[in-house]
């Protein structure tokens, strides 16, 4: 699971707070810190560590949060989100500032970033219209693994990359109601290859 940068700040906040005085921030004391004036919002953020298993909460008790020893919680890492990308028709990715966290297990051994997935093309890989998925930044290839391919020097798409021969190369959707696309490999560049798939919930 991984956490969104405004989760991380209110992990690390309970942390600090476990630490110094021994016993954990109210819902109005973390509100306060990061000036949330809606108590809901905080109790969203907390529901969501909860249920990603880096807290427990006991009902009815002002006080009552705990960390979920490290060693039970996964390491998170964060990586660059650096846009969007077509799992259906080519778009052009979209550079952003933002971030998220990922599962340190999940990191590339090049350098990674990530990319929020935009259409339903390989929705046969479980890979879903609002996705993240985890990018390793390398341009080799082998046929069958699922890349993000920068086509005719304008527009990214995600698909899976197969050789054809002859210098062409196809990109095939996982999806059965969809098309491959076939360039050739002279307007082909590989981006970076899938190495892993975050959801939101």
């Amino acid at each position: 699971m991984h956490l969104t940068r405004r989760q991380k700040e209110i992990l690390d906040f309970v942390g600090r707070h476990l630490e110094r005085k021994g016993y954990a921030p109210t819902i109005e004391e973390i509100g306060e810190h990061f000036g949330l004036s809606s108590l809901a919002t905080v109790h969203k953020h907390l529901t969501n560590l909860q249920d990603k298993g880096f807290i427990k909460r006991a009902a009815n008790r002002s006080r009552a949060l705990e960390l979920v020893p490290s060693g039970m919680a996964v390491r998170a890492v964060e990586l660059p989100l650096l846009g969007r990308v077509a799992a259906g028709s080519p778009i052009e990715a979209i550079t952003g500032t933002e971030t998220v966290f990922v599962p340190e297990d999940m990191v590339g051994r090049r350098d990674t970033y990530v990319l929020q997935v935009k259409g339903e093309s390989m929705i046969d890989e479980q890979i879903r219209d609002g996705d993240y998925v985890i990018v390793e930044d390398r341009t080799t290839v082998r046929d069958g693994e699922m890349v993000i391919a920068l086509v005719g020097g304008d527009s990214v798409t995600l698909k899976k990359l197969y050789r054809e021969g002859q210098g062409r190369v196809r990109l095939q959707p996982a999806n059965r109601r969809m098309k491959p696309i076939f360039v050739d490999q002279d307007d082909l560049r590989v981006q970076g290859v899938v190495i892993g798939v975050l959801r939101k919930y």
